[in-house]
């Protein structure tokens, strides 16, 4: 019963679908046919499902409204990324939040927001009150095309379009490029909520397997031709959570391989400013062919004020400007221009340099502080915020999360971000979210506590 329903929620079987075979069932379940029996049945008397006689049981015409929770495997609700990414955005500033994705606001460029502000807050009536052009601002996609270049990704103007985060420019996609039911390539690891769009999606994931310089080729390789996927979606940049770097090499072979198989990529690229020099993307040997390329400003800007792009082929961008307008109409002109206004400003590029030497230390300071406990990190990245840690032996993270969740901290344990589940002792720290000294003594006080257990 709790399969049948778990189908229906995550709309693997739809209104009116016909149900598998009692038999066909039974065998799939490893159960009895009568058990199989009684299950259809008690479905048909709380009207999940009917029974068509001669011809099988059916989806019942009335469904239960989405349920993105049930689609995939069921985990424990305390650590799976829609709780992780619920308890990171409800929880209050005095709280812990390791496993969060963000800088604290402190650490963002409140000066300059606040300069811009007050310059907005005397611009013509247009710029308050109007809508903006679903392409969006001239001046803010010129100045991303700048920027683009400065990483060897040369396109137009008219190849970007705002957006109002990385999240919407990757949903986006998603709805123009997908049908339900198709399969998506994930790294494994993965940015946990690339997952969860997906299941909204209710695309069919695989993974490949993420190494220090980029996915395992020859399992790409393998994986391309067994199943032969629409979509890849990946960062190549700093990658999250691992914080590993995609080498010329591998990208060199990731674009021969998708030219093969028919692949088309979707680069995610929001970590972009935080780089000391560039690292290689698979948009800039690529030209923006088989490659679309996002960004967003949300991780060094602001969270508060959403604002993204996409960059991808023209005929690509004329669809996508439908499909904006159907969904969201026109863009968000005042984030735009706010936007636009801090980029522009001389101010940011000076509290980017402060910050990436900021961050720099922070790695070095948690990475010592976590292997002091036993926490070691994978590697320890280029640039970033973020460490992929392996835990002690025969701790299970899931465990270590939910202990720590009881005292206030937040974590982010490594089978959220892994779709095969092969990531039960790892664990994403935001290095620039774990330097207080309570952090660490609830991550000791647990470790503690789950080695007396046994784990």
């Amino acid at each position: 019963m709790a399969t049948v329903r778990q189908r229906i929620a995550g709309r693997s079987l739809t209104s009116g679908a016909k149900l598998p075979s009692i038999r066909g069932f039974a065998a799939t379940l490893k159960v009895s046919a009568s058990t199989v029996v009684e299950a259809y049945e008690r479905l048909v008397a709380e009207g999940v499902i009917h029974s068509r006689p001669g011809s099988g049981f059916y989806v019942a015409n009335q469904m239960a409204p989405l349920s993105l929770s049930e689609i995939g495997p069921k985990l424990d609700r305390e650590v799976d990324p829609f709780w992780v990414s619920r308890q990171s955005l409800a929880t209050g500033d005095d709280s812990m939040k390791p496993g969060c994705g963000w800088l604290p606001a402190s650490w963002m460029p409140e000066s300059g927001i606040r300069k811009a502000l007050r310059s907005l807050s005397r611009a013509e009536g247009t710029v308050l009150g109007d809508y903006g052009s679903p392409l969006g601002l001239p001046p803010l996609r010129q100045l991303i095309v700048r920027r683009m270049a400065e990483r060897g990704i040369e396109c137009s103007p008219d190849q970007v379009m705002l957006t109002e985060s990385g999240t919407q420019a990757m949903d986006l996609l998603c709805r123009m490029l997908l049908e339900p039911g198709d399969t998506v390539l994930v790294d494994d690891p993965c940015y946990f909520n690339f997952q969860a769009l997906l299941r909204a999606h209710r695309a069919r994931m695989i993974s490949v397997p993420y190494t220090a310089s980029g996915p395992d080729t020859e399992r790409l390789a393998v994986v391309l031709a067994e199943h032969r996927p629409r979509l890849y979606l990946t960062n190549s940049a700093i990658h999250n959570p691992t914080g590993a770097i995609l080498s010329p090499v591998v990208a060199h072979r990731v674009l021969k391989l998708a030219d093969q198989f028919g692949l088309t990529i979707i680069e995610d690229d929001i970590f972009a400013d935080f780089e000391r020099s560039p690292a290689p993307r698979l948009a800039a040997f690529d030209g923006l062919d088989r490659v679309i390329h996002i960004g967003s400003f949300s991780k060094t800007l602001s969270a508060s004020a959403r604002c993204g792009f996409v960059a991808a082929r023209p005929e690509l961008i004329e669809s996508l400007i439908d499909l904006k307008i159907a969904t969201s109409f026109g863009g968000g002109r005042l984030t735009a221009e706010l936007v636009l206004s801090v980029l522009s400003d001389g101010g940011y590029r000076k509290h980017m340099d402060g910050l990436r030497s900021r961050l720099a230390r922070a790695m070095s300071d948690v990475a010592a502080r976590l292997k002091a406990i036993g926490i070691v990190p994978w590697l320890e990245p280029q640039a970033g915020m973020f460490l992929w840690c392996r835990l002690p032996d025969g701790l299970d993270a899931a465990d270590v999360a939910r202990a720590a969740l009881e005292r206030g901290v937040v974590l982010a344990p490594g089978n959220a971000f892994s779709l095969s589940q092969s990531a039960t002792n790892y664990m994403r720290f935001n290095v620039s979210q774990t330097l207080s000294d309570h952090t660490f003594q609830v991550l000791q006080v647990t470790l503690r506590s789950a080695r007396k257990s046994g784990g």
